[in-house]
């Protein structure tokens, strides 16, 4: 799996690098900018997963996402925009330009994980606990290709939460931080993702601790995608 770095500041570069490394076996490539990651992408790199920081000469992050964003063949790749900017702002318009997630400075390697949680193997002892595909069909009466939908949509939540609370407990905004884990956790619960629902609700009473919080992300991103397998297979059967 290849993962691209990009940030102008080579320290910044080499500490995310070094997380990415250490969270698993990937293919880590880097950019010094914007503009040198384009044109590596342009030359034909395909990266599953991006890593960018948002302030950069020649080619801001922000530019980089609306370019990738507006060419059809880096529509499977994950944006991820580091940034030590939590302003509601820079947020609203990276969400506007389609950014899967993001990053907030200083780096966390639970932040990191998050979001290579969709590319790397469940941990040891893993196990994914969650209601019969057919019985939340039932339950919501929808049909599987509406339960594939709804959990393509929640894991994009998923990914975007990460960076999104972190920026909320930076600007002091503790019940801001909470409410984003009760709607998580209700999401869980609608879509009988009964593990990932457990990790949240333990949450409730100190939804302050990163690491914990990017944790039940992790766990959540992984049941998510273990549910999306079991419809695909059972349909396959027919």
């Amino acid at each position: 799996m290849k993962v691209l770095v990009v940030d102008d500041d080579v320290v910044s570069r080499m500490v995310l690098m070094h997380l990415v490394d250490s969270s698993g076996s990937y293919e880590i490539l880097e950019a010094e900018d914007g503009l040198d990651a384009w044109e590596q992408m342009q030359a034909g790199l395909r990266p599953q997963l991006l890593f960018c920081d948002l302030r950069m000469p020649r080619l801001s992050g922000m530019d980089l996402l609306a370019r990738v964003r507006a060419d059809p063949a880096y529509d499977p790749m994950s944006f991820i925009l580091v940034t030590s900017s939590t302003d509601t702002g820079t947020v609203d318009q990276a969400a506007g330009l389609g950014v899967s997630g993001y990053i907030v400075k200083p780096f966390q390697a639970g932040q990191v994980r998050v979001h290579l949680a969709s590319l790397s193997p469940p941990p040891d002892g893993w196990m994914h606990r969650a209601e019969r595909p057919t019985a939340t069909m039932a339950r919501l009466g929808i049909d599987y290709e509406r339960l594939l939908a709804y959990l393509g949509g929640f894991r994009s939540q998923l990914a975007a939460a990460s960076g999104e609370i972190d920026a909320m407990l930076a600007r002091g905004e503790p019940e801001a931080a909470c409410e984003r884990i009760a709607r998580l956790h209700t999401g869980c619960i609608t879509l009988g993702l009964d593990g990932a629902a457990e990790g949240f609700e333990a949450l409730a009473p100190d939804g302050q601790d990163g690491d914990r919080v990017h944790l039940a992300l992790a766990d959540a991103i992984r049941s998510v995608m273990a549910q999306a397998d079991c419809i695909r297979r059972s349909q396959s059967e027919y």
